[in-house]
């Protein structure tokens, strides 16, 4: 395995690791830089838990290599909130009970937040195609997608 010096801002800090090619970048989230927010969910890139933003879009940080991300802003669910301040998915979830266990929370809540970043007033078909990559073992959905759908409406209040 080579190893590459790379250096990664996340949730706007900068963090230069030394790391095998073969590294992904949930391994060094949670492994090297203890951000454990970021589940390990399937290793397949099939259940979305994993889900961090890259440069503000969604990416499957179990599919992603380290070193692909090289210079590259990632945000994950640490970095979501304004200091203690927190995101207003994390509010809307949080008041409308839409975790459960919890498990997939981080990852559809930062696939919400880039959709909500690219529109303000999605319709609810917009919003299951955003979440599409994000399996929750536990609900229904509907409280979820009336989370986003309350998040929405208050960031256009």
């Amino acid at each position: 395995m080579t190893e590459q010096a790379i250096t990664i801002p996340i949730n706007g800090e900068e963090h230069r690791l030394l790391v095998s090619s073969n590294r992904t970048l949930l391994e060094v989230l949670r492994w090297d830089l203890d951000m454990t927010g970021t589940k390990h969910g399937c290793d397949l890139g099939e259940c979305g838990a994993c889900t961090v933003l890259l440069d503000g879009h969604p990416v499957l940080a179990c599919l992603t290599l380290a070193c692909q991300v090289d210079g590259r802003d990632v945000t994950t669910i640490e970095g979501l909130s304004d200091g203690r301040v927190p995101d207003a998915l994390q509010t809307t979830f949080a008041e409308l009970g839409a975790a459960q266990c919890g498990y997939c929370t981080p990852g559809m809540i930062l696939s919400a937040r880039s959709l909500l970043n690219d529109n303000t007033d999605p319709t609810t078909d917009e919003i299951n195609q955003a979440l599409s990559g994000n399996l929750c073992r536990c609900t229904g959905y509907v409280k979820i997608i009336d989370a986003v759908h309350l998040a929405a409406s208050r960031s256009s209040d």
